[in-house]
C-alpha cells in the first residue's frame, strides 16, 4: 500500500491560528518512479529540504498545526501549480512534475507522459492541498484568520535559479501581496534578533502554497526559505538530526517562532 502524501501534527498546547505547511521535505519515490530515474545522483533527492520536520518538532508545543509531504518532490512538487503556470515568468522554473533539477541535470531517462503527469497530480498534489485548504477553512472558522507559514530550506551553492546564497534567511510575501505587513515584519525582527542575515523577496518570493492560499480572504501566507548550512552540512545531509550543530540550531529557530507566535496572538486580539 502506499503511504498518503501527507501528515499531520496538531497542537499539544492550547492551539493558535497558525498552520506550518512544510512541502519538501518528503523522500518517499515509488519503485516504478525510481526506476526511471536518469542516474544515481537523482536518486539521491538533491532538491529535498532535509529533514525540516524534524527541524520544526517542537511547532506543537507552541500551539500551531504541521502539515508536511511525505513523498518526494521529484513524484510531484507541492509548492508549484497544478497547470503549471509560471510563478517567475521569465525565470528558470521547475514544474508541478520537475523534469530537471535546479543545476540543469535531467531528472528522467524517458520523460513522464500526460498521463503519467496526471496519476501524479491525483496521487500526491492533490490531496496535499485539499488537506491544507480544509486546515485553513477550519482555523478560520475557530480563530477568524489564520497565518500560513510555508517553511523550505535550500542548498546554498549557485544554480540556474540564483547565485551562491550568501544570507541564511529569505522571507517571500509575493512582494507584499500574500499578507498583511505586520507577519513579514515580525518575522524579520525576530530572525533578526536570534543572529540571522534576512533578505525579503529576492531572489525568493514565495511559492504556489504563499501566491495561491495568499489570495485567500482571512490568511495571511509567508515563506520561510532557510540556507541548509544553517542546520546541517550541506555535503553529507543524511546524518543531520543526530549532529550538534542541528539541535543548536532548532533551538535557536524554535526561539524565532516562539517570539512569532506571541505576535500572533498579540495580533488575534483585534481580529
Amino acid at each position: 500500500m502506499l503511504p498518503r502524501p501527507f501528515e499531520i501534527r496538531e497542537p499539544s498546547a492550547p492551539a493558535i491560528p497558525l498552520l506550518v505547511s512544510i512541502p519538501h521535505t518528503g523522500t518517499y519515490v515509488p519503485d516504478a518512479i525510481d526506476a526511471d530515474f536518469a542516474s544515481d545522483f537523482i536518486r539521491s533527492l538533491p532538491m529535498t529540504d532535509w529533514h525540516l520536520h524534524h527541524l520544526y518538532d517542537f511547532l506543537p508545543a507552541l500551539g500551531a498545526t504541521t502539515l508536511y509531504a511525505t513523498y518526494s518532490r521529484f513524484v510531484a512538487d507541492l509548492n508549484r501549480p497544478p497547470d503549471n503556470t509560471p510563478l517567475y515568468p521569465g525565470r528558470f522554473e521547475t514544474g508541478c512534475v520537475a523534469l530537471q533539477t535546479f543545476w540543469g541535470q535531467e531528472i528522467y531517462r524517458r520523460a513522464p507522459g500526460p498521463e503519467e503527469l496526471e496519476r501524479r497530480r491525483l496521487l500526491v498534489h492533490a490531496p496535499y492541498h485539499a488537506r491544507l485548504l480544509e486546515l485553513l477553512e477550519a482555523m478560520i472558522r475557530e480563530f477568524g484568520r489564520v497565518v500560513l507559514i510555508d517553511a523550505h530550506s535550500v542548498a546554498s551553492r549557485a544554480n540556474l535559479v540564483h547565485a551562491e546564497l550568501k544570507s541564511q534567511i529569505y522571507l517571500g510575501d509575493r512582494d507584499g501581496r500574500s499578507c498583511d505587513a505586520w507577519l513579514v515584519d515580525a518575522a524579520e525582527q525576530s530572525f533578526g534578533k536570534a543572529g540571522f542575515h534576512v533578505v525579503r523577496n529576492a531572489p525568493y518570493k514565495g511559492g504556489y502554497i504563499t501566491e495561491h492560499y495568499g489570495r485567500m480572504e482571512k490568511v495571511d501566507a509567508l515563506q520561510i526559505e532557510m540556507c541548509e548550512r544553517v542546520y546541517m552540512d550541506e555535503d553529507d545531509p543524511a546524518g543531520a538530526p543526530a549532529r550538534p550543530e542541528f539541535e543548536r540550531a532548532k533551538q535557536r529557530i524554535q526561539g524565532v517562532l516562539r517570539a512569532l507566535c506571541e505576535v500572533i496572538a498579540a495580533q488575534r486580539a483585534g481580529w
